[in-house]
């Protein structure tokens, strides 16, 4: 059976970021701990965030590292319960957002964070206890202000999920002026990713007509406008496109993500300095190739599709045309490029093979697949 559920608050605009105060006032947070790290700070972002919050109290823990780890999240969570927090105000990319998801549960629930991992049958232990959030991206990629889960480094070194319900922002506030400026190259990372979500939603199996619309549309605005963006920083119409296709991603993959994820969610506890993004754009190539022969993907016509909303001749044009994307956009030509060899690939197979992305793919994959799909990527 399949599960459609829509259920964020949006505040999407040029400026939204000054509904902050309101958003605290309606949710009911009274002194929230803004959860951020050190470039969003450096950017003066996290003081536009206090200066929208006035009087209101609040506290800060600005040290997200790039991979949220369990160690942050266990400072974070300090910081919350040492100051009196009741709620969260996670600002930045997706990052942050998802450190500030464990925050939620490990400032409200007890034992270590991988107890509440989806992987380890922990998603039902998560409550309505958890801390209520308020997401405000400051880069469009992720769509995590928008979505049930979140991706955290836990103690053992696994890159894990973590997904309910509870765990959605009672809102988000999408402003586009917060992404004016950010720099070229984490531009197209993150637009990637957004590509990645959209596409690889969209090839997902399960029954659901309002994510695959979503999905499609998210596509061909990201598609259209993620080079502008990238080459142009101030252009305010492209950085529009780009943060509602990041969010329309993240409302669409709630039907299921597939191997590109399983890939990069692996290699990304593999080696944490990898961008998330980039992984993404290194793997759909490979990854739309294999799902080719997926039933369902070719019953219901996807590549195709898919082809159609990125203006392309055909669909044996996908994955070149990803390929001349990345280059044109200056991220890595492959995952050699990113320092990634054949000695890994044991280890990156069995974390994808473990992770809670692999069995949402439209056609299941073995290790050798995954093998064949890591060996393209290079």
């Amino acid at each position: 059976m399949s599960q459609i559920f829509y259920i964020t608050q949006i505040q999407f605009d040029f400026g939204a970021l000054q509904t902050l105060a309101a958003e605290c006032q309606r949710v009911g947070i009274t002194k929230p701990l803004i959860v951020t790290d050190a470039g969003v700070k450096a950017a003066g972002l996290l003081q536009k965030a206090l200066d929208v919050l006035g009087s209101l109290p609040s506290a800060v823990f600005d040290q997200t590292p790039s991979n949220p780890t369990e160690a942050a999240v266990r400072a974070a969570a300090a910081v919350y319960t040492a100051q009196g927090c009741d709620g969260i105000v996670a600002l930045g990319g997706g990052s942050a957002i998802d450190c500030a998801k464990g925050v939620a549960i490990a400032a409200t629930h007890p034992g270590p964070l991988k107890t509440y991992a989806t992987i380890e049958g922990g998603s039902p232990l998560i409550t309505d206890k958890v801390a209520p959030i308020i997401a405000i991206p400051t880069t469009a990629g992720t769509g995590s202000e928008v979505a049930r889960g979140a991706i955290v480094i836990v103690d053992d070194g696994r890159k894990l999920g973590f997904h309910s319900w509870y765990l959605v922002p009672k809102t988000a506030i999408c402003d586009p002026d917060l992404t004016l400026g950010l720099p070229p190259m984490l531009t197209a990372a993150t637009g990637m990713d957004a590509v990645a979500h959209c596409m690889e939603t969209f090839m997902a199996a399960p029954f659901n007509p309002p994510a695959d619309g979503i999905a499609l549309d998210g596509l061909t605005r990201a598609w259209a406008h993620i080079e502008r963006a990238t080459k142009d920083g101030s252009d305010r119409e492209a950085r529009r496109h780009m943060m509602s296709a990041s969010m329309q991603g993240a409302m669409a993959f709630q039907k299921g993500l597939g191997c590109v994820h399983s890939l990069s969610h692996s290699l990304g506890g593999v080696n944490p300095r990898l961008h998330h993004g980039t992984l993404n754009a290194m793997f759909l190539p490979a990854v739309i190739a294999f799902n080719a022969e997926a039933e369902s993907v070719q019953k219901e016509k996807r590549l195709e599709r898919m082809a159609q909303a990125m203006g392309l001749q055909s669909v044996s044009d996908l994955g070149e045309a990803i390929n001349d994307m990345n280059a044109r956009l200056g991220l890595p030509s492959g995952l050699a490029a990113m320092g990634v060899d054949g000695s890994l690939f044991e280890r990156i197979i069995q974390g994808a093979l473990a992770d809670h992305c692999h069995k949402m793919n439209p056609r299941i994959a073995s290790a050798d697949d995954y093998r064949t799909m890591l060996e393209q990527a290079m």
